[in-house]
């Protein structure tokens, strides 16, 4: 994998303790509002937005069954390397948002988050 993946949940979605009620994630949706105010990062990156219910396989297929929290950024070969990161299936993630933005501006140059 030669780029990193960013999977976030969608922007909207049926909450699963009450049918028909809309809710959306605090922590995908931050995610977006970066993305939204530096357009250039999501050629930069693969970004996929995955429904809430598991199983969400495009990042089981990746990192496994146990690592479904979303948000999380899989990290390609490209780039440095950060502190903190998490490993399963021999690639690199980071699935704490704070850490995702942060390793978002050492990879790919954004403001870093203050």
């Amino acid at each position: 994998m030669s780029r990193d993946r960013l999977f976030l949940l969608q922007p909207a979605f049926e909450d699963p303790r009450q049918p028909g009620r809309s809710v959306f994630c605090p922590d995908s949706n931050q995610i977006e509002g970066v993305l939204a105010s530096h357009p250039d990062l999501a050629g930069k990156i693969e970004v996929q937005r995955l429904s809430f219910p598991r199983p969400r396989h495009p990042v089981a297929a990746l990192l496994g069954e146990d690592h479904q929290s979303l948000p999380v950024l899989v990290l390609g070969e490209a780039g440095p390397v950060p502190d903190r990161v998490e490993h399963a299936n021999g690639l690199r993630f980071v699935a704490d948002t704070r850490r995702i933005l942060e390793v978002l501006a050492e990879r790919h140059g954004i403001p870093a988050p203050l």
